[in-house]
C-alpha cells in the first residue's frame, strides 16, 4: 500500500494562490497532477482558491486604490464587484487546469448552495488601529453534506473565497480563512496552502531556509521576531488555529519543482513547511 492510499477516503483540501491560476498548463502539470494522483488513492478533494493579484491589477485599471491590512484586502463595494469578476475568471482557468490534468472538477464559489456561509467581520484592532474591514466575511458555517455528494460524484470542487448571510449579502472571505474553515468541517487529513512561496523561510529571500516542521510556539516566534510577515502571517496563523479543529496537518509547499505538492503529501516537510502540534 502507497503513503497515499493511508489516506483513501479521507479529505485532502488544496488551497492555489491565484497568482497560480495565470499559467494553466502549469497548473495542470503541479496542481492538477497531484489531484490526479490524490484521487487515484481514493483520496476525496476540495480546491480553494483565491484571486489577489488579479483583484489588485483590475482595481489598478479601474482606478481604485487597493488598502490591505495585516495580508486582508478591506473591501468597499467596488471592490467586491472586482472580487467577483475576477474570482470567476479565477475559477475558470484552475477548472480548465485540472480538466488538462483528467480530473473531473466545477469551479463555483461559497455563495452557491450556501456552500459557506459568513458574517459581516466587525471592526478589529490591529496593532493601535480600529480597522474597518468592509465587505469582509468571517465564516460561520460549511455545507458539508454537498461538499461530501461532490466527492462521491467524483467531482473536485474549485471554490472562490466568497461567501453570503442569509439575507443574501456577498462578502470577500481570505482565500486561506475559507480553505482551514472547510478543511476543519471536514476533519480534513491534509491542508495544502499553496503559493509561490516554498514554505515558511527564515529569510524571504533564501529558499534554502525553510523550516521543514513548525509546531504553534515555533512559529509564533517566528512573526514575533519579523521572519514571518506580510501575506504570510494570516496562512500561519489561520494554520495555527485549524489544528485545534481536526485537521491532520497543514503545509505550505510552492511549486518548484513541479513535484513538490506530491512530494510533500508523500513525505510532510520535504518540500515546504508542515505545522503540526
Amino acid at each position: 500500500m502507497s503513503v497515499l492510499q493511508t489516506f483513501a477516503g479521507q479529505w485532502f483540501v488544496v488551497k492555489i494562490g491565484g497568482e497560480l491560476a495565470l499559467d494553466v498548463h502549469r497548473l495542470a502539470a503541479t496542481v492538477g497532477a497531484a489531484v490526479n494522483q490524490f484521487l487515484g488513492a481514493g483520496i476525496k478533494v476540495a480546491i480553494v482558491h483565491g484571486g489577489g493579484p488579479q483583484a489588485t491589477e483590475l482595481s489598478k485599471r479601474l482606478g481604485l486604490e487597493t488598502r490591505q491590512v495585516a495580508g486582508q484586502r478591506i473591501t468597499d463595494e467596488a471592490t467586491l464587484e472586482v472580487m467577483k469578476q475576477v474570482l470567476g475568471g479565477v475559477g475558470v482557468n484552475v477548472a480548465s487546469a485540472m480538466r488538462l490534468a483528467q480530473v473531473t472538477a466545477i469551479a463555483t464559489s461559497g455563495v452557491s448552495a450556501g456552500l459557506v456561509d459568513a458574517t459581516r467581520r466587525p471592526p478589529v484592532k490591529v496593532g493601535e488601529q480600529l480597522v474597518d474591514y468592509g465587505l469582509v466575511g468571517d465564516v460561520t458555517n460549511v455545507n458539508v453534506t454537498l461538499l461530501e455528494v461532490l466527492a462521491k460524484a467524483g467531482v473536485v470542487p474549485v471554490i472562490g473565497c466568497l461567501a453570503a448571510d442569509g439575507l443574501g449579502q456577498v462578502y470577500n472571505v481570505n482565500a486561506d480563512t475559507v480553505a482551514t474553515r472547510i478543511a476543519g468541517r471536514l476533519g480534513a487529513a491534509r491542508l495544502f496552502l499553496v503559493s509561490n512561496v516554498p514554505g515558511v523561510l527564515a529569510d524571504k529571500n533564501d529558499a534554502s531556509t525553510r523550516f521543514p516542521m513548525l509546531n504553534p510556539t515555533e512559529a509564533r516566534a517566528q512573526i514575533a521576531s519579523g521572519a514571518i510577515q506580510g501575506g504570510m502571517i494570516p496562512k500561519v496563523e489561520e494554520s495555527l488555529a485549524m489544528l485545534d479543529e481536526g485537521i491532520g496537518a497543514i503545509h505550505i509547499v510552492g511549486l518548484h519543482p513541479e513535484t513538490s505538492l506530491l512530494d510533500e503529501a508523500r513525505e510532510p516537510g520535504s518540500r515546504g513547511t508542515v505545522f503540526v502540534k
